[in-house]
Protein backbone atom coordinates (compact mmCIF):
# COMPACT_ATOMS: atom_id res chain seq x y z
CA UNK A 1 0.00 0.00 0.00
CA UNK A 2 1.49 3.01 -1.32
CA UNK A 3 1.53 6.06 1.71
CA UNK A 4 -0.90 9.07 0.86
CA UNK A 5 1.26 11.95 0.25
CA UNK A 6 -0.35 14.51 1.39
CA UNK A 7 0.56 18.09 1.91
CA UNK A 8 2.21 17.11 5.21
CA UNK A 9 3.96 14.10 4.19
CA UNK A 10 5.76 15.95 1.48
CA UNK A 11 6.98 19.12 3.53
CA UNK A 12 8.66 16.26 5.31
CA UNK A 13 9.89 14.41 2.86
CA UNK A 14 11.51 17.92 1.23
CA UNK A 15 13.45 18.06 4.80
CA UNK A 16 14.71 14.81 4.87
CA UNK A 17 15.65 15.70 1.33
CA UNK A 18 17.90 17.97 2.36
CA UNK A 19 19.43 15.83 5.42
CA UNK A 20 20.08 13.09 3.06
CA UNK A 21 18.71 13.32 -0.69
CA UNK A 22 20.02 9.97 -2.05
CA UNK A 23 18.25 8.06 0.25
CA UNK A 24 14.81 9.72 0.16
CA UNK A 25 14.72 9.94 -3.74
CA UNK A 26 15.50 5.75 -3.35
CA UNK A 27 12.34 5.98 -1.20
CA UNK A 28 10.15 8.15 -3.69
CA UNK A 29 11.34 5.82 -6.39
CA UNK A 30 10.31 2.97 -4.85
CA UNK A 31 6.40 4.47 -4.95
CA UNK A 32 7.08 3.41 -9.01
CA UNK A 33 4.10 6.15 -9.69
CA UNK A 34 2.67 6.20 -13.52
CA UNK A 35 4.28 8.13 -16.11
CA UNK A 36 0.88 10.34 -16.81
CA UNK A 37 1.01 10.73 -12.64
CA UNK A 38 4.51 12.43 -13.07
CA UNK A 39 3.78 14.78 -15.67
CA UNK A 40 0.92 16.00 -14.23
CA UNK A 41 2.74 16.68 -10.95
CA UNK A 42 5.04 18.08 -13.16
CA UNK A 43 2.82 20.98 -14.93
CA UNK A 44 1.23 20.92 -11.12
CA UNK A 45 4.55 22.05 -9.56
CA UNK A 46 4.78 24.86 -12.48
CA UNK A 47 1.65 26.62 -12.01
CA UNK A 48 2.62 26.53 -7.98
CA UNK A 49 6.34 27.97 -9.06
CA UNK A 50 4.65 30.47 -11.45
CA UNK A 51 1.96 31.43 -8.34
CA UNK A 52 4.92 32.20 -6.21
CA UNK A 53 6.70 34.31 -8.45
CA UNK A 54 4.11 36.66 -9.41
CA UNK A 55 3.86 37.18 -5.17
CA UNK A 56 6.99 37.98 -4.97
CA UNK A 57 7.21 40.20 -8.09
CA UNK A 58 4.31 42.17 -6.64
CA UNK A 59 6.05 42.77 -3.38
CA UNK A 60 9.01 43.95 -5.47
CA UNK A 61 6.67 46.31 -7.51
CA UNK A 62 5.31 47.81 -3.98
CA UNK A 63 8.60 48.13 -3.03
CA UNK A 64 10.26 50.16 -5.87
CA UNK A 65 6.83 51.99 -7.14
CA UNK A 66 5.52 52.79 -10.12
CA UNK A 67 7.56 54.44 -13.32
CA UNK A 68 10.81 54.16 -15.29
CA UNK A 69 12.89 52.56 -12.71
CA UNK A 70 10.58 49.70 -11.35
CA UNK A 71 11.01 46.24 -12.32
CA UNK A 72 10.04 44.69 -15.53
CA UNK A 73 8.84 40.82 -15.29
CA UNK A 74 7.74 37.96 -17.84
CA UNK A 75 3.72 37.69 -17.92
CA UNK A 76 2.75 34.52 -16.12
CA UNK A 77 2.00 32.82 -19.08
CA UNK A 78 5.10 33.30 -20.79
CA UNK A 79 7.12 32.37 -17.68
CA UNK A 80 5.24 29.15 -17.07
CA UNK A 81 6.07 28.30 -20.83
CA UNK A 82 9.07 28.93 -19.93
CA UNK A 83 9.71 27.35 -17.03
CA UNK A 84 7.91 24.35 -18.39
CA UNK A 85 9.86 23.91 -21.48
CA UNK A 86 13.76 24.18 -19.69
CA UNK A 87 12.13 21.14 -17.39
CA UNK A 88 10.99 18.94 -19.86
CA UNK A 89 14.30 19.76 -21.46
CA UNK A 90 15.60 18.82 -18.41
CA UNK A 91 13.92 15.38 -18.05
CA UNK A 92 15.18 14.79 -21.49
CA UNK A 93 18.64 14.77 -20.65
CA UNK A 94 18.84 13.86 -17.50
CA UNK A 95 17.86 10.33 -19.30
CA UNK A 96 19.40 10.28 -22.73
CA UNK A 97 22.80 11.39 -21.01
CA UNK A 98 22.85 9.39 -18.16
CA UNK A 99 21.87 6.65 -19.96
CA UNK A 100 24.66 7.02 -22.40
CA UNK A 101 27.26 7.55 -19.77
CA UNK A 102 26.05 3.77 -18.69
CA UNK A 103 23.63 4.81 -16.05
CA UNK A 104 20.62 2.64 -15.29
CA UNK A 105 17.49 5.11 -14.95
CA UNK A 106 13.93 5.14 -16.72
CA UNK A 107 12.75 8.10 -17.60
CA UNK A 108 9.82 8.13 -14.99
CA UNK A 109 13.05 8.32 -12.54
CA UNK A 110 14.21 11.79 -14.40
CA UNK A 111 10.49 12.76 -14.53
CA UNK A 112 10.32 12.44 -10.45
CA UNK A 113 13.81 14.00 -10.09
CA UNK A 114 12.84 17.15 -11.81
CA UNK A 115 9.58 17.38 -10.11
CA UNK A 116 11.04 16.43 -6.92
CA UNK A 117 13.63 18.72 -7.37
CA UNK A 118 11.48 21.64 -8.30
CA UNK A 119 9.16 20.85 -5.33
CA UNK A 120 11.73 21.40 -2.91
CA UNK A 121 13.03 24.95 -4.65
CA UNK A 122 9.01 25.57 -4.04
CA UNK A 123 9.57 24.53 -0.79
CA UNK A 124 12.40 27.77 -0.24
CA UNK A 125 10.64 29.95 -2.94
CA UNK A 126 7.94 30.23 -0.01
CA UNK A 127 10.70 31.19 2.34
CA UNK A 128 12.21 33.72 0.31
CA UNK A 129 8.59 34.85 -0.32
CA UNK A 130 7.94 35.55 3.58
CA UNK A 131 11.59 37.01 3.97
CA UNK A 132 10.55 39.85 0.83
CA UNK A 133 7.96 40.86 3.30
CA UNK A 134 10.34 41.46 6.50
CA UNK A 135 14.13 41.27 5.81
CA UNK A 136 14.42 41.62 1.48
CA UNK A 137 18.32 41.36 2.50
CA UNK A 138 18.20 37.89 3.67
CA UNK A 139 16.20 37.24 0.62
CA UNK A 140 18.55 37.63 -1.45
CA UNK A 141 21.17 35.27 0.98
CA UNK A 142 18.33 32.87 0.75
CA UNK A 143 18.51 33.03 -3.60
CA UNK A 144 22.57 32.43 -3.62
CA UNK A 145 21.88 29.62 -1.15
CA UNK A 146 19.09 28.11 -3.15
CA UNK A 147 21.02 28.37 -6.11
CA UNK A 148 24.07 25.76 -4.28
CA UNK A 149 21.32 23.43 -2.68
CA UNK A 150 19.82 23.13 -6.39
CA UNK A 151 22.85 21.98 -7.85
CA UNK A 152 23.59 19.47 -4.90
CA UNK A 153 20.44 17.86 -5.07
CA UNK A 154 20.47 17.70 -8.85
CA UNK A 155 23.93 15.96 -8.26
CA UNK A 156 22.84 13.66 -6.08
CA UNK A 157 19.29 12.63 -7.83
CA UNK A 158 21.28 12.10 -10.93
CA UNK A 159 23.54 10.04 -9.16
CA UNK A 160 21.23 7.90 -7.90
CA UNK A 161 19.02 7.35 -10.81
CA UNK A 162 21.32 6.10 -12.99
CA UNK A 163 23.31 4.13 -10.33
CA UNK A 164 26.76 6.61 -10.67
CA UNK A 165 29.13 6.35 -7.37
CA UNK A 166 31.12 9.09 -8.22
CA UNK A 167 29.09 12.39 -7.24
CA UNK A 168 32.07 14.98 -8.34
CA UNK A 169 31.75 13.19 -12.01
CA UNK A 170 28.07 13.46 -12.25
CA UNK A 171 28.27 17.31 -10.91
CA UNK A 172 31.12 18.02 -13.17
CA UNK A 173 28.92 15.99 -16.14
CA UNK A 174 25.48 18.51 -15.00
CA UNK A 175 28.04 21.27 -15.26
CA UNK A 176 29.48 20.57 -18.72
CA UNK A 177 25.71 19.94 -19.97
CA UNK A 178 24.26 23.14 -18.50
CA UNK A 179 26.86 25.49 -20.71
CA UNK A 180 26.78 23.76 -23.63
CA UNK A 181 23.20 23.92 -23.59
CA UNK A 182 23.27 27.27 -22.62
CA UNK A 183 25.43 28.30 -25.19
CA UNK A 184 23.76 26.54 -27.71
CA UNK A 185 20.49 28.68 -26.71
CA UNK A 186 22.20 31.37 -26.80
CA UNK A 187 23.64 30.69 -30.34
CA UNK A 188 19.78 30.08 -31.45
CA UNK A 189 18.69 33.03 -29.82
CA UNK A 190 21.47 35.08 -32.00
CA UNK A 191 20.24 33.97 -35.16
CA UNK A 192 16.67 34.68 -34.26
CA UNK A 193 17.95 38.27 -33.57
CA UNK A 194 16.68 38.00 -30.16
CA UNK A 195 18.68 40.27 -27.98
CA UNK A 196 19.47 40.83 -24.09
CA UNK A 197 17.48 44.23 -23.28
CA UNK A 198 20.18 46.63 -21.15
Amino acid sequence: MRPSLNPGTLVRLATETLRAPRPTFAALRSLDLPRQALWEALLLVVVISVILAETGNLVLVAFSGEGPDAPQFLSPFAFGAIQLFILALSVLLIDRIGRAMGGHGRIEDAILAVTWLQFVMICLQIVQTLFLFTLPGIAGLILIGGLILFLYLLTAFVAELHGFESQARVFAMIFFVMMGVALGLSFILTLLGVTVPR
